[in-house]
Order: structure tokens, then sequence, then C-alpha cells
């Protein structure tokens, strides 16, 4: 596979030009790069929407923490190569950390380990392994992103709440094409490839039969993957 790199510049330029400079600086504006590379492009998109979170929303670590998390759900990315899609996750981690623990240490507090821990989560569901022509993954399987729906976000809560939904890239489409009004049925966990081997998110088994769905969390709590029985 050939593979293009596109220079830090002109990224930048990329991003300055004026809607996409706008969605930066929107925190639920939602990106998807569907050739990420490792990651250059939505790297310096994450680092441009921390930038506001810092200016908006860091009066205290907390808040700090979710709205950088909230920031994070809204980048996508797809990859066709594994090395590639791997350096992407990895990237986009070193970015988050970096800039938390700068924050961190601003507020002479320590980093917690369950706000790591949903931001490797976030990003190793965000970014995938697959061909965005086909919206196939690497085993043929359907491409499938999860939806982070905050849902508390009118009240400026400190402590967001968050709903994951489970949705196929084909799904999206359709969607957006008015043709599929529905959420995907992949309500259980992803099959595809988890470029994030680095955490144990526990042991959530696949019930047989069962239709099952993520319950809304707090958003510093998404990496332990909740479930629940629907109808059960």
């Amino acid at each position: 596979h050939g593979e293009v790199f596109t220079p830090e510049r002109i990224i930048k330029k990329m991003l300055d030009l004026p809607a996409i400079s706008e969605a930066c600086q929107n925190l639920t504006s939602t990106f998807l790069e569907p050739a990420a590379g490792e990651g250059a492009f939505l790297v310096e998109v994450l680092n441009r929407k921390i930038d506001m979170v810092i200016k908006k929303y860091s009066d205290n670590l907390s808040s700090y923490e979710n709205y950088s998390l909230l920031a994070l759900t809204t980048l996508y990315g797809i990859e066709l190569l594994e090395d590639n899609a791997l350096k992407c996750v990895m990237n986009m981690y070193q970015a988050y950390y970096e800039a938390y623990q700068n924050q961190a240490r601003k507020h002479k507090k320590g980093m917690k380990s369950e706000v790591l821990a949903s931001a490797k989560l976030i990003i190793s569901k965000n970014i995938v392994q697959g061909n965005f022509l086909t919206k196939l993954s690497y085993n043929g399987k359907s491409l499938v992103f999860s939806k982070w729906q905050v849902i508390n976000s009118h009240t400026k809560a400190k402590v967001l709440n968050v709903q994951r939904t489970e949705h196929t890239l084909y799904d999206i489409f359709e969607v957006a094409k008015g043709e599929n009004k529905g959420p995907s049925t992949y309500l259980l966990k992803l099959e595809q490839l988890d470029l994030f081997n680095l955490f144990d998110s526990g042991e959530i088994v696949k019930p047989e039969g069962k239709q099952m769905r993520y319950i809304s969390v707090k958003i510093t709590d998404v990496y332990k993957e909740e479930m629940e029985e629907i109808n059960g």
C-alpha cells in the first residue's frame, strides 16, 4: 500500500481554514479522518480542542478531566495499515497524556488512573483499522464506531454523564442520507482489532442470545464498559 505523509505546516494551514478552525473551537464538533495514518491530523485537532478546554473548562482539575475526555470522544479515524493505526492510537494518547500532566501540575494534583484508562478506551474505540471505502474492518466485518452522548450537558455540569451506543459506518452514512432512522443492532462489544492492549478493561462475556447495551456512566468511568441486558 502506498502512503502519503502530509507535512505539519500543511496540516496547520488546513486547520486554519475558517470553517475547520471554528469546528476545532466547538467542543462537540466531530472529526472523522478516513485515512488517519499515524494521526498527524487528528493529534493537531486534539491539541486545538484541548487548548479550548484549557481556556474554558480548567478552573479546577475535575472540570478539565471531564471536558478534555469529551473533546477526545469527538475524534475518529480509520486506517488501513495495522502499524499505522497503532501509532495513531499511541500518538493521540501521548498528546492527551502530556496535556493532562501539565494541567495536573498546574493544579498541584496527581493524574487519576481512571481518567487515563478512559482516555485509552475512547481512543482505542474511535480509531479503527479498516477500509473507509468498503466500510469493512481488517477482518471483513462492518466497521463499528462508538457514539458518546452527553446526557447532562444542558446543566453545564463539571461531572459529565455519557451514554455509549455503537453504530456501523454504513448505518452512519445511511442516517446521513435519511434512508435509515434507527440505530445499529451492534449493541455488543466490538469485535474489531482492539488497538489498546495496555490495560485490562475487565472481562465482559457476551451472553448467549441476549441483547446488551452500555449503561450511562460518568465520562471518567467509561473504561469500565458496564453493560445491562435490554428488557431484562
